[in-house]
């Protein structure tokens, strides 16, 4: 019989996602200095592989206490812990640093496509499935928020394209650490009115109010 776990808390949640991009910025941004105290890491290649490295090490340990703690592990980050295997991957044995760059491109294209075929071809709004626990909303609602999610995850997808393309190893690896995660947070507090408007229970000790 399988052991009910309580779901982990936002916090620990949100550092067990955080926490491998974190390894790869500072193994990318220390890439030299580990290379000289470690010379085994220099048949690695440069600083971003060796950060690729260490990302998708972190990427396994997140997902083993994610399993362990909540016995589940959601979809999303679980795809992205595969594509992050995968191309992480490529990226060492081929020693190219465009596979590592391309992921999140990638994924993110997974996710919008997904919730656009669910939304339009399918009927069904993908975002309920995923967020039905922590939100109860109509139908309206969820479909306002599958299609706004939707345009973001395309919109990271260019947004990366633009950056790895045209900027420095060095500023991408930035730029993916310390400005998508703001950005998505931002994206989130403006759904807010949606979550208000169409909630189906009260919502911070908001009202839920009638949909028009």
């Amino acid at each position: 019989m399988t052991e009910e776990r309580k779901p982990i808390s936002q916090g620990l949640k949100l550092a067990l996602e955080m926490g491998p991009l974190l390894v790869f910025f500072l193994a990318n941004s220390y890439g030299d200095e580990l290379a000289a105290a470690y010379p085994v890491l220099n048949d690695l290649g440069g600083k971003i592989f060796i950060g690729t490295a260490f990302f998708m090490v972190a990427m396994a340990i997140s997902l083993t206490l994610t399993w362990i703690l909540e016995r589940r592990i959601a979809v999303m980050p679980l795809i992205t812990g595969i594509m992050v295997f995968f191309f992480g991957g490529l990226t060492l044995y081929l020693q190219d640093e465009m596979f590592i760059k391309m992921k999140p491109t990638i994924v993110n294209i997974m996710f919008g496509g997904a919730l656009f075929i669910g939304l339009f071809v399918f009927k069904k709004p993908v975002m309920k499935l995923l967020f039905d626990g922590p939100f109860k909303l109509d139908e309206t609602g969820w479909a306002k928020l599958t299609f706004r999610w939707g345009c973001y995850f395309f919109f990271l997808a260019i947004v990366n394209e633009v950056v790895w393309r045209n900027f420095s190893n060095d500023f991408w690896v930035n730029f993916k650490v310390w400005a998508t995660m703001p950005m998505t947070m931002i994206f989130m507090l403006f759904q807010y009115p949606v979550l208000v408007k169409h909630a189906l229970e009260p919502l911070d000790g908001e009202e839920p109010k009638k949909t028009d």
